[in-house]
């Protein structure tokens, strides 16, 4: 005895992964702004039988009856300045040297001022009139 019947089948579809660079998020981060969701394919098959044992199964339709989602993972470009604490009212950079911008200095890096000193001189930017305010001309 033979019989044929139509049979359906649904199938995961996995998502894709997007990267976007966001130079508002901090250098090394990333944040997902959409969440990836998988899709659905539906299969419908026609499938013989031969004395209750399938002999065949032939694809007759395929359907994406959900489409996947594409997952959007930005990553942070902005490198942030780290400032050292022991000046205030500009961020000196943390450096092996930092002179004034415009000065003698040769760096190799620059801090526009004035800087307020606020712990220790660790660059000499006060000069010799140690009145606390450094690049100041």
């Amino acid at each position: 005895m033979v019989e044929t019947r139509t049979v359906t089948e649904t199938q995961k579809i996995a998502y894709q992964t997007t990267t976007v660079n966001d130079s508002s998020l901090p250098k090394g981060t990333k944040k997902v702004t959409t969440r990836g969701v998988a899709g659905v394919k539906t299969l419908t098959y026609q499938v013989t039988l031969t004395d209750g044992v399938q002999t065949a199964k032939k694809l007759v339709r395929s359907q994406v009856t959900k489409a996947p989602v594409t997952q959007v993972v930005k990553i942070g470009t902005k490198v942030t300045q780290q400032c050292d604490p022991n000046y205030s009212g500009a961020c000196v950079p943390i450096a092996s040297d930092v002179d004034c911008a415009g000065g003698s200095g040769n760096g190799p890096a620059y801090v526009e001022g004035p800087v307020r000193i606020i712990g220790r001189d660790v660059y000499d930017l006060d000069g010799n009139n140690n009145d606390g305010i450094g690049c100041e001309d």
